[in-house]
């Protein structure tokens, strides 16, 4: 398992390097700004300084989780960042992907 992880690492920064040979990498005209922009953008991301309660259907909530953990991050987190991303004005629609459950969805339209 190590060694996989070794492997894979090695090809990922070979990537990188050979990104940077290529001219792929820009230099940022205004640095210092760029950095604190970042850093500004990060700092409010992750300050969380209320609490909310929100009701969710058992199965939205159930579908968050099983998204959550396929990326690796607890529910509560992705939550949180969706929100954030909808409050800022970043969050983009797109394709949704279905899970693996039907919501019930097509069952509703056809027996209406």
């Amino acid at each position: 398992m190590i060694r996989k992880l070794k492997a894979e690492e090695n090809i990922y920064e070979d990537d990188i390097l050979e990104s940077y040979e290529s001219g792929e990498w820009k230099s940022v005209a205004n640095l210092d700004e760029e950095i604190a922009r970042y850093a500004s953008s990060a700092a409010a991301t992750l300050t969380k300084d209320k609490r909310i309660n929100i009701r969710l259907s058992s199965r939205d909530l159930e579908d968050i989780q099983m998204r959550a953990a396929e990326e690796g991050m607890p529910y509560q987190t992705l939550i949180a960042s969706i929100v954030h991303k909808y409050a800022s004005g970043r969050l983009v629609e797109s394709v949704s992907r279905p899970t693996n459950r039907s919501t019930g969805h097509a069952k509703k339209l056809r027996a209406g």
